[in-house]
């Protein structure tokens, strides 16, 4: 049941891009795979090539009729042909699809596949042609960013900085960003240099894929000009598991220093056991490498380690291997985090990794949450906060916690003025905040409603057209960008209007993505539909359940897209497994069930809320326990309530829980559930009251997938 959602709907773009799922089948070959006539139309349609003949399908079926290619699944199996690098397919498919509604996106494989093949020269004036023929268009932007690439791998840097400012979608690739921030922190002398160097620093230790080739260039210029340590690159590649990408920057090193490099990544515990003496810089060095490697995996290890080597250590490494330690251990949820994080004082959170070191530091304040046995530890919340970037301390998660650090503390005033900075906001935290303030929590006056005229306009809006048909031919990904292209800088009223376009043609997915934009104009009924009310209800009454927290869910799991699957196999608007469906349909008696019917409406509904119902008795009937449940698995929050200290608000559970998606997930979720139900029921609600409080409890067996 691990991480079930649907990633093309409610994972963020750049994350959704990364895990898009396979190609599905053309609607020809889906059409006609179970005859010998529909084996050869779905290999015509894959090759693109003409359509069969009478003659040629009379082989296959007696009497068969000719069969017609549309343009569809020409446009599919062009795509195919771009999937698989096939330009001369490509080349032959893109006239008898000029006139198809996605034209441009052949275009941009035919661009695409030449930026990857053709001279620079021919490269460059084959970009500027198409910027020309689509300008202001998402394709022409992603061809930009793409260009962008190819520019800074041969390192044609003028060019780059004359057209990376038209760029949008600036944050879309990890290595343009990269090559972005080297040419400023090389050309842009109207800052300091260490401001410069700073900012790019703070990039690479933010960034995944550091050891892609542009974060590799910035990394090599930061080098060369002593701006940042080898030492302190290879220990953040090894703090974010890049351990390749560690080694290869080691051999930058001494050749000794860069062999022991690589022994200390690969075999830490033994390479600290080998060398206990840590007297010289180097020596120091290598053991934060180990440490840093030992402690992803044996953080309780490491930190045995650690004190042997505590006294070596100068202040500033003694927050660096504690800070890491601790971090690791309140991942885990280990009691004894609390007290690593103690021994690295006010250095934790602080170095040249100040973006990277952000991560330490939320996971600092929510061990500080956890605390133990007599509480939080306020102090900490508090202090820790203070050590957090700007851009994180505005983080309302952080502003919330701060707060209630301050009210603990006897700063009733300082509290409620920040309470007051987020209560108006619609998130988690926004509403936790308003009940401090004994604000209730309720929907917004609804907006004027659009006019017909407003809405009908935008179905002449090529871009939202071109969404909609990428979305019908199974490319969701990429129709979901070509709509979130066509939103940049609307008004709120436009907002509205455009998300009751997309009501009318049936996608309430885009429907409530376009709706949560809005600024000061809110239409709730949009930003939290309710379809399939009956058959919903019904499904929730026959076993218990809160229909508001079923449609939270679901909102969360699908955006009610019936047929969404995730990248992992999840499906229908409940978001089941496979595996998952089958042991319901067993154990609720549903004997005519058979896979191929888990996207059925009513099938969907009535094991997915069976499994809710299933997963709430087997964790004492607490909905927030349970809602991490149906997305991590029953087992998992049995774990994380047993290592408790003593009984936690659910929030502060919320904001513990180790895995980033349930986190994300049981926030959303569980605030999606008060606003349905001050809709459904037209009263104020109480989101703290919704999440309870979790006592620890043994773990325990369960039998649930």
């Amino acid at each position: 049941m691990l991480f079930r959602r649907s990633v093309i709907v409610n994972m963020s773009i750049q994350h959704a891009v990364a895990l898009r799922a396979r190609p599905p089948m053309t609607r020809v070959a889906a059409r006609a795979a179970s005859t010998a006539l529909g084996a050869l139309l779905a290999a015509a349609a894959l090759a693109g090539v003409a359509p069969l003949t009478t003659a040629e399908a009379s082989s296959a079926r007696t009497a068969a009729r000719p069969a017609v290619l549309t343009q569809d699944d020409l446009f599919l199996a062009a795509r195919d042909a771009f999937r698989a690098n096939d330009r001369d397919k490509l080349a032959s498919l893109a006239p008898r699809l000029a006139s198809h509604p996605l034209a441009i996106w052949v275009d941009f494989w035919q661009t695409q596949m030449r930026l990857r093949s053709d001279e620079p020269a021919r490269v460059d004036a084959a970009v500027a042609e198409f910027f020309a023929r689509h300008p202001d268009t998402y394709l022409a932007d992603r061809l930009r960013m793409e260009w962008l690439l190819a520019l800074g791998v041969r390192r044609d840097f003028d060019r780059f900085a004359a057209e990376h400012p038209p760029l949008v979608w600036q944050h879309d690739d990890q290595q343009v960003r990269c090559f972005a921030a080297l040419l400023r922190y090389q050309r842009d002398n109207a800052r300091p240099i260490e401001q410069r160097a700073r900012e790019a620093r703070q990039l690479l230790a933010a960034t995944r894929d550091s050891g892609g080739e542009g974060c590799l260039a910035l990394t090599e210029a930061l080098l060369a000009d002593q701006r940042i340590s080898p030492w302190d690159r290879v220990r953040a590649l090894v703090e974010n598991g890049q351990f390749g990408a560690a080694k290869r920057l080691a051999a930058l090193l001494p050749r000794t220093d860069a062999a022991q490099v690589a022994q200390a990544i690969d075999r830490p515990a033994q390479f600290l056991s080998l060398h206990e003496r840590r007297l010289t810089e180097v020596q120091r060095e290598l053991a934060i490498v180990a440490i840093s490697r030992l402690a992803r995996e044996e953080p309780e290890q490491a930190a045995r380690y650690a004190t042997a080597l505590n006294i070596h250590f100068t202040p500033e490494q003694r927050g660096l291997v504690w800070g890491r330690i601790g971090h690791m251990g309140a991942i885990k949820l280990l009691p004894e985090a609390l007290e690593w994080y103690r021994r690295g004082g006010e250095q934790v959170g602080t170095g040249p990794d100040a973006a990277r070191a952000d991560e330490v530091l939320e996971w600092q304040v929510r061990a500080a949450l956890r605390g133990t046995a007599r509480g939080p530890d306020w102090a900490m919340v508090r202090s820790t906060v203070a050590r957090m970037s700007p851009a994180l301390q505005a983080d309302p998660a952080w502003i919330y916690w701060n707060a209630r650090a301050l009210a603990a503390q006897g700063q009733a005033e300082a509290a409620q003025a920040a309470y007051r900075g987020i209560a108006g906001r619609f998130n988690f935290y926004g509403k936790l905040a308003a009940e401090e303030l004994g604000e209730p929590i309720v929907v917004p006056p609804p907006a004027p409603a659009p006019t017909a005229e407003d809405v009908q306009r935008h179905a002449a809006n090529a871009g939202f057209a071109r969404a909609l048909k990428l979305i019908e031919l199974g490319m969701r990904v990429e129709g979901n960008r070509e709509w979130g292209w066509q939103l940049r800088n609307r008004s709120d009223a436009e907002l509205i209007a455009i998300a009751e376009f997309a009501r009318s043609r049936q996608s309430l997915d885009r429907m409530i993505a376009t709706s949560d934009r809005t600024r000061e104009l809110f239409d709730f009924a949009q930003r939290f539909p309710a379809p399939h009310r009956a058959d919903l209800t019904r499904h929730a009454q026959a076993v218990g359940l809160d229909e508001t927290w079923v449609y939270g869910l679901i909102r969360q799991e699908s955006r009610f897209i019936q047929d969404a699957r995730s990248s992992v196999g999840a499906q229908g608007l409940m978001q089941l497994m496979p595996a998952t469906a089958r042991y319901v349909a067993r154990r609720v008696g549903m004997a005519d069930y058979a896979p191929g019917k888990i996207n059925e409406l009513d099938v969907n509904l009535r094991l997915g809320t069976s499994y809710l119902r299933f997963v709430l008795d087997d964790l004492d009937g607490h909905p927030a326990l349970a809602t991490a449940a149906y997305n991590a698995g029953p087992s998992r929050p049995r774990n994380w309530r047993a290592s408790l200290p003593r009984a936690v608000e659910g929030a502060i559970f919320a904001e513990t829980i180790p895995f980033n998606e349930t986190r994300d997930y049981v926030k959303k979720v569980m605030s999606n559930t008060v606003y349905y139900a001050a809709l459904f029921e037209n009263r104020a609600q109480s989101l703290k009251q919704r999440m309870g409080t979790v006592a620890p409890k043994a773990a325990g067996a369960t039998d649930l997938p």
